[in-house]
């Protein structure tokens, strides 16, 4: 290999021409073939490697591979751009002529607001350039990290990304490699920062991978979307190398602020060093001084995935998506526990102890799966976990694939969006979000045939184990995943923001709350916040400052009316020397609420229905002082 690339697989232009390296053990000869015809041996390498330099070619130069005993030219496995798609030629891309402006910016914060988008849906037009025109608008809104949904090549001219194909290949569909650096560089001037969402527990339809090397998947079982990749098996080196490349890829060349880690539980790997812990190592090594951060999902609740790889089991992964929060949110916010929301009940306790500890199951037996489900977490913080009560998953894996906005009163979801972007933990918002978008977001893919007719099968089993929904009501609530008007249909219609200003105004305030109110602040770095329990659907969560006068008390009522006399709490009680007054309400009419009653905690009160209220300490009013006489007066009715 040339000591001059700077990574080991792909076309890198170099000096006066292009410096191609591929892994193809499975072949006796491989070669170059440019679109112009012009063809060129490759020469072999140890361990299965090819390697080729051709002086004179330059950036944009389009070419494919032709391999031992197959007929048909296949484009790069490592491409960095398909401008014809998956059946195209590969590009040859010099990364090193867009001319960056974030040399100053240093990475995001990990006490972050997320908000996850996906390009071909975020807006009508469907492009990274339209995408970038919004940016200002987030940040206005308050979010501080953008996560992109996956945005490597897959077959098709729509998809959600998650079946890569080409893994290095900005897809077409949104742009060119430049339009992506053109908005990564426009956030960072706003102060935003970008995450990629990865995908490397399988390869989607059309795979190009495995024909190089049958050895990039091992002998283990699939999991649930694909043949297992193959990471700790015989001659599984150059398949680490092939991922951790990846993930350093976009760090570097594309200076993302770090990566989410599809399904990590699927990536099994007994090895010395767990592949996720390799992926993290690489992507830190490539951001160099930048902080980035690396977010996992993974559905079994491996808590040890956040700790430190010098602390044992720990791969160094700063935070994790927490499904517990979602369920219990829409239990609460719909009434119904029914399918996969089958443990999570909606009450009280759950909300509190999720602000506390993050997961809610940690070890317990989880009844959905006749079985324990997480591990321990205790000592976790609050950033080490997202909330959110929308995602593309949890909007289009439910009947009709219809916004949480649709199923529950505005009331309602006002105080559970309090919550959330009040909470310590990380919270995440999901396109359109924060100004109560009404368009449903469905699962689409481009594809046809089999293929076609076995996804849009598996989404209506999917659908069908929800109770309410009897098998032939459940085909009717899925739309064809490969039909075009379900892609168009998920289109964010951003003239609703102005048709909702309400909910926009919801949003803003409340991250602005988030923002700049310390005790707040301190929650996301510490565990400084406590609570408890006032009835099955009402319950306070005491926020601590540094300072006593920087406490905040925020009360959420997810049921009816609650008559308040007394609370048999400490956390209730107020600073010394202060009293609770009314700082925020969801029921205000700015937001859409019926107004807020006057409360003097004092006092017996109401706290109304499907309600988050938020105090603050103001000092109270100096009692008289009693006299001497009254003193004396006092002892000797003592005595």
């Amino acid at each position: 290999m040339r000591k001059d690339r700077r990574y080991p697989i792909g076309a890198e232009p170099i000096a006066d021409g292009v410096s191609f390296r591929v892994w193809a053990p499975d072949h006796q000869s491989v070669s170059l073939v440019l679109d112009n015809g012009q063809e060129h041996a490759f020469e072999p390498e140890e361990s299965g490697y090819w390697s080729l330099f051709a002086p004179g070619l330059g950036a944009g130069a389009l070419y494919r591979f032709r391999l031992s005993g197959r007929s048909e030219l296949l484009p790069d496995p490592c491409s960095r751009f398909q401008p014809q798609g998956v059946a195209g030629p590969s590009m040859a891309v010099d990364p090193t002529t867009f001319e960056w402006s974030d040399a100053n910016w240093a990475g995001p914060r990990r006490q972050a607001v997320y908000y996850e988008l996906h390009i071909g849906t975020f807006t009508q037009e469907g492009t990274l350039a339209a995408a970038t025109e919004k940016l200002a608008w987030l940040r206005d809104v308050g979010v501080t990290i953008i996560e992109l949904m996956p945005l490597n090549t897959c077959v098709g001219s729509f998809g959600w990304g998650y079946d890569g194909v080409l893994l290095f290949a900005p897809t077409p569909n949104y742009g060119t490699p430049d339009d992506l650096r053109r908005f990564i560089d426009r956030a960072h001037a706003l102060g935003l920062g970008v995450i990629h969402d990865v995908v490397y527990n399988h390869f989607g339809p059309g795979e190009i991978c495995p024909l190089y090397a049958a050895d990039y998947f091992s002998g283990r079982p699939a999991n649930e979307w694909g043949k297992s990749m193959n990471f700790d098996g015989p001659n599984s080196a150059p398949v680490r190398e092939f991922f951790c490349s990846n993930a350093a890829y976009w760090i570097d060349e594309f200076h993302f602020d770090g990566l989410r880690i599809d399904a990590t539980q699927a990536l099994q790997d007994d090895g010395p060093e767990h592949i996720i812990s390799a992926l993290s190592k690489a992507a830190r090594a490539a951001a160099g001084s930048r902080s980035i951060v690396l977010v996992s999902e993974n559905e079994p609740q491996q808590s040890y995935q956040v700790r430190s790889s010098a602390k044992g089991k720990g791969y160094g992964l700063d935070a994790l998506w927490n499904d517990d929060f979602h369920h219990s949110a829409r239990v609460a916010l719909t009434g119904r526990s029914e399918a996969y929301f089958h443990d999570h009940l909606g009450r009280a306790q759950e909300f509190v102890s999720a602000a506390k500890y993050g997961f809610l199951f940690q070890g317990q037996r989880y009844d959905w799966q006749d079985a324990n489900r997480g591990h321990f977490g205790l000592d976790l913080l609050p950033d080490n976990f997202i909330h959110f009560i929308q995602n593309h998953d949890q909007i289009a894996n439910t009947p009709g694939s219809r916004r949480i906005s649709q199923l529950t009163s505005p009331a309602l979801l006002r105080a559970v969006t309090a919550l959330l972007l009040l909470g310590p933990q990380s919270p995440m918002l999901f396109q359109g979000q924060e100004f109560g978008a009404t368009t449903n977001f469905y699962y689409f893919l481009d594809q046809q045939g089999e293929v076609a007719a076995a996804v849009e099968a598996g989404r209506k089993a999917f659908v069908s184990q929800f109770p309410s929904l009897d098998e032939k009501q459940a085909l009717g609530h899925v739309q064809p995943p490969h039909e075009r008007s379900t892609f168009n249909s998920s289109k964010l219609n951003w003239t609703e923001t102005k048709l909702h200003q309400h909910i926009v105004e919801l949003h803003l305030n409340l991250l602005q709350l988030r923002r700049t109110t310390a005790a707040f602040q301190r929650s996301q770095q510490q565990r400084t916040v406590d609570g408890s329990t006032i009835s099955e659907n009402a319950f306070l969560l005491r926020y601590f400052g540094e300072k006593q006068h920087e406490d905040r008390l925020l009360l959420v009522n997810l049921g009816s009316d609650v008559k308040v006399r007394s609370i048999p709490d400490p956390l209730y009680a107020p600073p010394t020397g202060y009293k609770w007054i009314t700082a925020w309400s969801s029921q205000e009419v700015r937001y859409g609420g019926t107004g807020q009653r006057n409360v003097d905690t004092d006092e017996p009160w109401v706290l109304t229905a499907e309600t988050a209220l938020l105090f603050a300490p103001q000092q109270a009013a100096r009692k008289a002082v009693p006299s001497k006489e009254f003193l004396d007066a006092y002892q000797y009715n003592l005595r």
